[in-house]
């Protein structure tokens, strides 16, 4: 299990080279620490808020209810539960050569709780949005790939906060199916 334990870490950190060095351009060098920031994402968020609890009638509010759930119960348990369980060290503080764009952080790495919200909005809102769902995937990518671009996490973390993620948004969109269950709204299937 050791053995294993050890080719997975190895092979992590190969992947974490090859995207955050051999991929580093003055390009994502500019956008990453941006795309990257939490504060970029809030106005964003905040529109979609307003906009969905304002025209999108009783299914945009439950729609920003659910979201709201999901991303609070994906960030608390990332960050309260898996990340202490896991204790992994970032790899801005361990990989030599890193292309470091935001400098070192001391909080744990895996899983990623950007990766996690992201992706739990991206799940909740294509679900609900289906028209809008390579945008909203597209930019759950790319969130979770500017965490590796800057140095901050592995791959495995930020695949690990995906799959987190979208567990947790597809769990709460389930429960929400079944309390919700009438012909009151259709939208809900």
């Amino acid at each position: 299990m050791v053995d294993l334990l050890n080719a997975l870490n190895q092979l992590d950190t190969a992947l974490f080279i090859f995207f955050n060095v051999h991929l580093a351009n003055p390009v994502f060098d500019v956008i990453m620490p941006f795309v990257t920031d939490k504060h970029t994402w809030y106005p964003v968020w905040l529109a979609i808020i307003v906009l969905l609890s304002w025209k999108g009638g009783s299914k945009g509010r439950w729609v920003v209810f659910i979201a709201i759930v999901a991303v609070g119960t994906a960030d608390l348990g990332v960050n309260r539960i898996l990340k202490p369980f896991f204790q992994r060290v970032r790899p801005c503080n361990v990989v030599e050569n890193a292309h470091l764009l935001l400098g070192k952080k001391s909080s744990f790495s895996m899983p990623s709780s950007h990766a996690a919200n992201f992706f739990t909005l991206a799940m909740v809102f294509s679900y609900f949005y289906r028209k809008y769902q390579l945008i909203f995937w597209f930019l759950a990518a790319l969130v979770a790939y500017s965490r590796i671009a800057v140095g901050v996490h592995y791959p495995f973390d930020v695949l690990l906060g995906a799959l987190v993620g979208v567990a947790i948004a597809w769990s709460w969109i389930e429960l929400f199916k079944r309390l919700l269950a009438s012909k009151k709204y259709p939208w809900l299937k």
